[in-house]
């Protein structure tokens, strides 16, 4: 019994999951399932779900004594859920800048700086179109690129995508996690409280004392660790930065095994479960009006037009400087269509539209304009890898 459901079942489920397609599959899924039921008569209901608070007092914080901790499902998959999310990319960006993608001059040059130009121009874009509106803290949106979507649809297309393409367009999406990451510590905070910081620097200090000791990291480690989340989470930086500020303690060579076991948690479970919660978003009847809103502008043009020119003129610039050179089997035009793709922004933009707006209506705004510019993005990407095969 156990071999049948074992080649029936677990077989074909790990073989789902180790695709690389499966992830954005996944999401896509869990994005339709979350729109259609909350555009439903159950919408209601389900929105109440993941929003609604524990304690009514307080929209942000569960006190309980003098302990304070996140108050709705939305906030614990958000800023605790989350932080997992990003101790995975911290692992990664640590892993590829030591012994990877980015681990010398040489490689990082051209990926680290279309990955600059990459969320500069959306970010020029978007403040071009809200300049002095009520959106313009809203800039960051169109900066970021989802890795595992833009991986996923990439793998889609096969052989059309050249190896060294995908590989250049990890590292320039692991540089854009960092920058967005540096964006969310520095711009989408609350204000600070300083008490709290020296508790974040008190548990760093710690975690780099036991490293510089050599103290086997284990339960000890993963205690401080969670000490330093409830830190941040209570010190006005958000708390999925104490994700990345974790990995950096991770030794080398637990990485890839560390990487390996969060894998399937968090493709297969945070990710879909932040999906459900962020996307459940109810279309508003002037759903027209909503779209051709400067906010929606701003994050369509910034993704599926800033995002790939950013990338292809700052390659383009540093290629005819012979500062760099572009990597072997990568055209031009392979590289504007890998920039295309990194318009892909879903995970990442869906997350900042969430810390950039309180206000609700604008955060739905901001994550259905993201949704629409993801699939201009994909359907863009998609059609300069297939047309010319079909020439």
């Amino acid at each position: 019994m156990f071999n049948f459901l074992k080649h029936t079942f677990l077989h074909p489920l790990q073989e789902f999951i180790n695709d690389s397609r499966a992830i954005g599959v996944c999401l896509l899924l869990c994005t339709f399932i979350s729109l259609i039921v909350a555009n439903t008569s159950a919408g209601s209901s389900y929105l109440h779900f993941w929003q609604d608070s524990f304690r009514a007092n307080s929209e942000h914080y569960l006190h309980l004594g003098f302990l304070s901790f996140p108050n709705s499902i939305l906030t614990i998959i958000n800023d605790l859920l989350m932080a997992v999310f990003f101790f995975m990319a911290g692992m990664e960006i640590k892993r590829e800048m030591l012994i990877g993608e980015l681990s010398s001059i040489q490689k990082s040059l051209l990926p680290i700086a279309a990955a600059a130009g990459g969320m500069l121009f959306p970010a020029l874009l978007f403040t071009i179109c809200n300049k002095g509106t009520v959106y313009q803290n809203g800039w960051a949106i169109p900066t970021a690129t989802d890795i595992a979507f833009t991986l996923g649809i990439a793998s889609l297309l096969g052989k059309r995508v050249p190896v060294n393409l995908k590989i250049f367009l990890m590292a320039l999406a692991i540089i854009d996690d960092l920058g967005a990451i540096i964006i969310i510590a520095f711009f989408y905070g609350e204000p600070v409280k300083y008490l709290y910081i020296i508790g974040v620097l008190i548990s760093a200090l710690v975690l780099w004392f036991l490293n510089y000791k050599k103290v086997k990291f284990g339960y000890l480690n993963l205690i401080i660790g969670v000490l330093l989340w409830y830190c941040m989470f209570n010190s006005g930086i958000h708390a999925t930065v104490a994700g990345v500020v974790f990995a950096m303690f991770v030794p080398v060579k637990l990485l890839h095994r560390f990487e390996m076991k969060l894998h399937t948690p968090v493709y297969f479970i945070i990710l879909p479960l932040f999906a459900l919660a962020n996307t459940a978003i109810v279309f508003p009847n002037n759903m027209g009006a909503a779209l051709t809103s400067s906010l929606s502008w701003g994050i369509i043009f910034g993704l599926c037009l800033g995002k790939p020119i950013g990338i292809f003129l700052t390659s383009y610039f540093l290629v005819y400087k012979k500062w760099a050179l572009l990597p072997d089997g990568i055209s031009w035009n392979s590289l504007l269509g890998g920039g295309m793709l990194a318009g892909i922004g879903f995970t990442m933009s869906i997350f900042i539209s969430t810390l950039a707006f309180d206000n609700l209506v604008m955060q739905d705004i901001g994550k259905i304009a993201t949704l629409l510019a993801s699939f201009i993005a994909i359907v863009l990407g998609c059609l300069m890898f297939i047309i010319p095969n079909k020439k």
